[in-house]
């Protein structure tokens, strides 16, 4: 990385160690002065009158890897990169809970965004934002922090030769934990943000709609769908980090003669990008008929899972609003891993993906 550096920018500008006679002579050799010396004069003079506008070296992270520090990056970089990606496909969310919940009325994707537009108004495809960037951002927090943190745990105990062998079901494992934990910070604003998404009138936001809702059916009406929740998510995480970490590597070993720490950032991130975006199209569909189940059961209060089945069909649960959960996903995923890595990058640690899980503890 610091022949990269070096290689970007001369070595005199940024170094924090010089003299005035190294400086004069970087400063000749840059403009081929003669080394004479009046030259070598004007050279000291500039040398001075510059100083002051050298740029400091780069440094690296001051965060140690594994450190409780950089699980709070980690933590942090999760509540970014979810929270935001998810408010801002509000919209495509708001269009395919309608279509799994009234596939009678909203029957396109287009219909369904000229019915919301024609009933609600622009400000319409927007409604349970705050739910959303709120739940979705303490479940990114939980997902990202315990990933990196169970990855680390379970590559302990395999020891060195088995997390390498085993890294897939690593990947699986640490992803499946840091789910089940992230769930449970997720459904509550999951429950409101569907009501307000599909039942027009029942509350303008989370403000009203979180209280309306647990004096209609409690505090366990909040965690009605964590079963199907879960059934939907932790398949979808799984298939998230498992094929992104195994995309990645495949990607720098196979399509980029170069070595990881050797590439850019910026291709890096690129990377990160087109892994996240691959996976999420394969997450999409491994998850799609519990996140049918999840629209369908938080709607209609008790409602079952046969009244799901009996009404969408075996067919309805895994295609009913298939397409459009693809496209969203796929760029979800996408960008998230492009935002999670670029704040680790940020603060200087590495990005997510290209080798085997953490090497254990001696």
């Amino acid at each position: 990385m610091e022949n990269l550096r070096q290689s970007l920018v001369p070595k005199f500008l940024y170094s924090s160690s010089f003299t005035s006679k190294g400086m004069e002579q970087n400063l000749m050799r840059s403009v081929n002065l003669p080394a004479h010396s009046d030259s070598i004069s004007s050279a000291s003079s500039t040398a001075e009158i510059n100083r002051n506008f050298l740029i400091p070296a780069p440094k690296e992270s001051s965060i140690k890897m594994f450190s409780p520090a950089y699980y709070a990056a980690c933590t942090t970089g999760g509540m970014l990169c979810c929270g935001l990606t998810h408010m801002a496909v509000t919209p495509l969310d708001l269009v395919k809970c309608n279509m799994q919940i009234d596939p009678s009325k909203y029957k396109s994707i287009s219909s369904g965004f000229g019915i919301l537009l024609k009933e609600q108004g622009v400000k319409g495809f927007f409604r349970g934002w705050v739910p959303t960037l709120l739940g979705y951002s303490a479940q990114g927090a939980c997902k990202y922090g315990f990933y990196e943190y169970f990855k680390k745990y379970y590559s302990d105990i395999a020891g060195p030769e088995y997390a390498a062998k085993y890294k897939t079901l690593i990947y699986l494992a640490g992803s499946a934990s840091a789910e089940i934990i992230a769930d449970v910070a997720l459904c509550p604003f999951e429950a409101v943000k569907v009501r307000v998404q599909t039942q027009p009138g029942f509350a303008r936001g989370l403000s009203d709609g979180f209280p309306k809702l647990v004096r209609a059916e409690g505090v366990a009406g909040l965690y009605k769908g964590i079963v199907p929740l879960w059934g939907r998510q932790i398949p979808y995480t799984m298939m998230k980090f498992a094929t992104y970490e195994n995309i990645v590597e495949q990607i720098y070993k196979h399509a980029i003669p170069t070595p990881k720490d050797q590439c850019s950032k910026n291709l890096q991130l690129g990377v990160s990008f087109a892994g996240g975006y691959v996976a999420g199209v394969l997450c999409a569909v491994v998850s799609h008929p519990a996140d049918n189940l999840v629209s369908f059961l938080n709607n209609a209060k008790g409602a079952t899972v046969g009244d799901a089945v009996n009404k969408l069909g075996l067919w309805g649960l895994c295609t009913r609003g298939l397409p459009l959960r693809i496209v969203m996903i796929g760029t979800l995923t996408g960008t998230q891993w492009g935002i999670y890595d670029a704040f680790k990058v940020f603060l200087g640690l590495p990005t997510t993906g290209g080798g085997s899980p953490a090497p254990a503890k001696n």
